[in-house]
């Protein structure tokens, strides 16, 4: 392994294999791929079709990689992907439990050939548990974990979270912690293991703060009847007289009072905020200041105090938003518009180096550059 080069990103230098797939793990090779890190793209021949097919140009979390074909259903394949393997430090891999074992290319071969190789495996189920190899996908991982059922309407249906909990936040986030955290052991021990990250598990993970207020009898086991999801009238999303929608989130004392007052709603005239049973009336009165104003008039009153407020964007308005322009956001790449790499390092920033490639588009570059050495 090279020495991290400072104009590559914190990553520079450390080489990562991933088996193509959808969702968290392409999530987490994109943003290892974001801090530097070498990341080849593994596409099997003759693989089925994934996930939405759309134009590899549009494959945003594929960006910054190199794409290799390789058939694994043979031992020639099979035996470059492991020669791929001894070069590097770790690998990615988003199958059911028993496919990569099933393909000879399973963690016991794989750390045989790379001693040190932090080994990362995502799925929905976990490896283990009576459903590890049942058919799924984020809504029915989430759903196990208690956070579908909290989030929604008291008197409607569980809302879809977009595929944000399962997907993103409780798998590829958790696999990407859990293998930064593994190579950092490998490089002091030598060796290296299996990161087993399961949808389940890193879903269940984000509630630990919500499950903590339901142990303490704070947190009502009834969506839409707490603070934090949307029963608490001064926590919630409001329309506006020109049908927009704006967010309000005064939870401490302060930010509450100084939310009434940029409504010019009286104090005196309204019940208390922590009487459950006068929520209705006090949405009611918020509502309707709300609905006397246009989201610009709204934006002029509220957007220079402290109101725990912010207009609620759509995902064409987000990119152009003040804040998100002063920042950088979110940048354009051969006219796709993506958000640009996080978190933000002082010394070694992230940086998009290319866009996402066609699958195979890299085979002969790789493999000589690679096992050439």
């Amino acid at each position: 392994m090279s020495e991290t080069d400072p104009l590559k990103g914190p990553l520079s230098g450390v080489r990562v294999i991933e088996m193509a797939g959808f969702g968290p793990a392409p999530f987490c090779a994109m943003v290892l791929a974001d801090m530097g890190a070498d990341v080849i793209r593994i596409e099997r021949a003759n693989a089925p079709e994934r996930g939405i097919p759309i134009p590899a140009r549009y494959e945003v979390l594929n960006r910054n990689r190199r794409s290799v074909a390789i058939d694994l259903k043979t031992e020639a394949g099979r035996s470059t992907l492991l020669k791929l393997v001894a070069k590097a430090q770790m690998l990615i891999e988003g199958f059911r439990p028993g496919v990569m074992e099933r393909l000879g290319i399973g963690p016991e071969e794989c750390l045989e050939y790379a001693p040190a190789l932090v080994y990362g495996r995502v799925t929905g189920f976990g490896q283990s548990g009576p459903m590890a190899n049942r058919a799924g996908h984020d809504l029915n991982y989430i759903a196990l974990t208690g956070a579908l059922e909290a989030i929604g309407p008291q008197d409607g249906e569980p809302v879809v979270p977009l595929n944000l909990i399962g997907d993103f936040g409780g798998g590829g986030m958790l696999l990407l912690s859990g293998m930064l955290a593994a190579y950092v052991e490998a490089l002091r021990s030598g060796t290296g293991q299996v990161v087993d990250a399961a949808m389940v598990d890193g879903a269940s993970q984000l509630m630990a703060s919500t499950y903590g207020l339901l142990a303490a009898g704070v947190w009502q086991d009834a969506r839409g009847s707490n603070i934090l999801d949307g029963g608490a009238p001064w926590y919630g999303v409001y329309r506006t007289s020109d049908g927009k929608h704006i967010s309000l989130a005064a939870v401490e004392p302060r930010f509450y009072e100084a939310l009434i007052q940029q409504l010019g709603l009286v104090p005196g005239q309204l019940p208390p905020r922590h009487d459950r049973s006068a929520w209705p009336t006090l949405r009611q009165h918020i509502g309707d200041a709300v609905a006397a104003m246009t989201l610009a008039e709204l934006d002029h009153r509220l957007a220079g105090s402290d109101t725990c407020f912010a207009p609620v964007l759509s995902m064409a308005q987000a990119p152009s938003h003040p804040q998100m322009t002063a920042r950088g956001t979110f940048v354009e790449v051969d006219g796709v518009v993506q958000p640009a790499p996080a978190p933000r390092f002082s010394k070694t920033p992230s940086r998009i180096r290319r866009g996402p490639p066609s699958p195979g588009e890299h085979t002969e570059e790789v493999l000589c550059e690679w096992l050439s050495e």
